[in-house]
């Protein structure tokens, strides 16, 4: 029994309104979970022995808007991070919070419980060069390293076991100038399916959503979305009946395309599997712990 865990960066649950990207019938994984087209504020929470949808808080009882350093590492420790300095911040993880992801984060967790985690993301050497220089990582590369586990590199991506921000290898290609074939969503999602068999955790974090959402692109929503899609669908027609998938975000933003920030807004939480232990989770906060709990019982 493994865990798929997808983080798709800035998806909130907006108005239906032809402002919002994630209010449309074409994207049949979110689709599937509700029931609907895409998914809005107007779909109806979906509870299920093993599918779920629901309507989860990101703003942890804190004013202001949302933020990526604050939110992740709310989303992947179990404690709110806003709460321990105060505020929302980002992109990157406040000094405040590091100890959290660099000691008490889901990777470090999964291992005291014995179990084998994998970030598939993989970075290319420009990425590596950069954060050294600066002492500056993300909060999913920070907890990764912390934990003892290795970032995946070009050569793990040639190799066919780790997985391009953009899922299909392209930008690597076009604007990195590095010897990788462009692939199709559906061949991402096998190696997600793939590292499932050889892990207990697999952890993919996609973070193009947030991007057009700040951009306020449609047509680069659209195109994110579609590929995104295709690599969820992959997914899910490939899980083993044994294993779960969970999506859930950090905080809205891609949902309403009229404003250039996050928002306030509530993010969706899919889950397919195990869907029971995550019936009570009420904001990100708690979907580490569920997670965990998924993990627990699975021996």
């Amino acid at each position: 029994m493994a865990l798929c865990f997808l983080f798709i960066d800035g998806i909130g649950i907006g108005e239906r309104s032809s402002s919002n990207p994630l209010s449309n019938s074409d994207l049949k994984s979110f689709s599937y979970f509700t029931g609907s087209n895409g998914f809005d504020s107007l779909c109806e929470e979906r509870m299920e022995e093993k599918t779920l949808f629901k309507k989860i808080d990101a703003n942890l009882d804190v004013e202001g808007l949302p933020q990526s350093g604050t939110g992740q590492t709310t989303l992947f420790t179990g404690e709110n991070a806003s709460k321990v300095i105060g505020k929302h911040f980002g992109p990157y993880p406040h000094s405040g919070i590091k100890p959290l992801l660099k000691e008490k984060s889901l990777f470090h967790k999964a291992i005291e419980l014995g179990k084998n985690p994998h970030f598939i993301n993989a970075y290319p050497d420009i990425f590596f060069k950069k954060s050294t220089k600066r002492d500056r990582w993300s909060c999913t590369t920070l907890m990764t390293k912390s934990a003892g586990l290795r970032l995946n590199r070009l050569k793990d991506v040639i190799e066919g076991n780790a997985i391009t921000a953009e899922i299909t290898q392209s930008v690597w290609r076009s604007r990195l100038n590095l010897d990788v074939p462009e692939i199709k969503p559906e061949e991402a999602s096998g190696r997600v399916l793939q590292s499932l068999e050889k892990h207990d955790l697999v952890l993919y974090e996609y973070y193009l959503t947030d991007k057009a959402g700040h951009e306020q692109s449609r047509e680069m929503a659209d195109q994110v979305l579609s590929v995104l899609d295709q690599f969820i669908w992959g997914i899910m027609q490939g899980l083993s009946r044994e294993d779960t998938l969970v999506i859930t975000s950090d905080h809205g933003n891609l949902e309403d395309l009229t404003v250039k920030t996050h928002t306030r807004n509530p993010v969706p939480l899919f889950v397919m599997g195990q869907a029971h232990d995550f019936q009570s989770v009420r904001s990100i906060q708690d979907v580490t712990p569920a997670i965990l709990d998924v993990m627990r019982r699975s021996g």
